[in-house]
């Protein structure tokens, strides 16, 4: 699946590795969180799905809403995607 986005001169087409590429950055900017697997991107359904690795210290929950609200927001902001993010704690290092 592509994200096809309309404007007043034409089409912008943004493929599933270059969302995910910015979920990643946006979850990994996150304090002590790393993806450990890109799972998926579904523009047309706009749900993002990421298994991630966590520093001990915080708990999950904080984490996870972190990397919710950046990856969200970086989706919105580049790409002006309104995506729902899923995050699976696969990892505590």
């Amino acid at each position: 699946m592509t994200l096809e986005l309309e404007g007043p001169h034409g089409t912008i087409t943004v493929t599933d590795s270059v969302l995910l590429r910015i979920a990643t950055r946006a979850a990994e900017g996150v304090d002590g969180v790393r993806v450990r697997r890109k799972r998926s991107v579904d523009a047309v359904a706009r749900v993002v799905r990421l298994e991630l690795s966590a520093a001990r210290g915080e708990p999950l929950t904080a984490q996870g809403e972190r990397v919710q609200e950046a990856v969200a927001a970086a989706l919105e902001q580049t790409c002006a995607l309104d995506a729902t993010v899923e995050v699976a704690f696969e990892e505590l290092r």
